[in-house]
């Protein structure tokens, strides 16, 4: 297959799936490196295509109806699957974690979690690679970008925050 093949079948995979499609199974399925697919996906992003990388794979963003809100935070590292939980618990997907660099500037780290399932895999994947989360970076203090269903449910989630002693105010 060449590349141009190779590219435009990755650029359909993705726009057919519903889950995010990790580097390693789309090389393994097109018979090529993880690089190869990494590179390619660049060249993708380049030539204009919206790919998220996620910490689950790759994906194209598809956002669904509903109420955007962006949440304040600040809490200590061993309260962050709390925090997801909470949000995750009224419908609710965190988009992003967004922190204030000095240095660099607004950072923006793709979350894409709906599920007690999905934080958990994410906390696992954080503690697994010894990662540090953005929200380290500025003494906890963080941004979370939701998609709630609902009014309700977002009100649910500051409620549930607030709570927490979690919602920075």
């Amino acid at each position: 297959m060449e590349a141009r093949q190779r590219r435009e079948s990755i650029a359909r995979r993705l726009a057919d799936s519903p889950e995010p499609l990790s580097a390693a199974a789309l090389a393994q399925e097109l018979s090529v490196s993880r690089q190869v697919i990494v590179g390619d996906v660049a060249l993708l992003r380049a030539g204009g295509l919206d790919i998220t990388a996620t910490p689950r794979g790759y994906l194209l963003p598809r956002f669904p109806a509903g109420v955007r809100r962006t949440f304040a935070c600040r809490h200590k590292k061993e309260q962050m699957e709390e925090e997801l939980n909470a949000i995750v618990d009224q419908g609710c997907t965190v988009l992003d974690v967004i922190v204030e660099h000095p240095i660099y500037g607004q950072l923006t780290g793709p979350l894409r979690l709906s599920s007690r399932y999905d934080v958990a895999q994410f906390v696992s994947r954080c503690q697994r690679e010894e990662a540090a989360p953005l929200s380290q970076l500025t003494e906890g203090i963080h941004l979370h970008t939701v998609l709630c269903p609902s009014e309700a449910a977002a009100d649910r989630v500051r409620q549930d925050l607030e709570r927490l002693g979690i919602l920075y105010q």
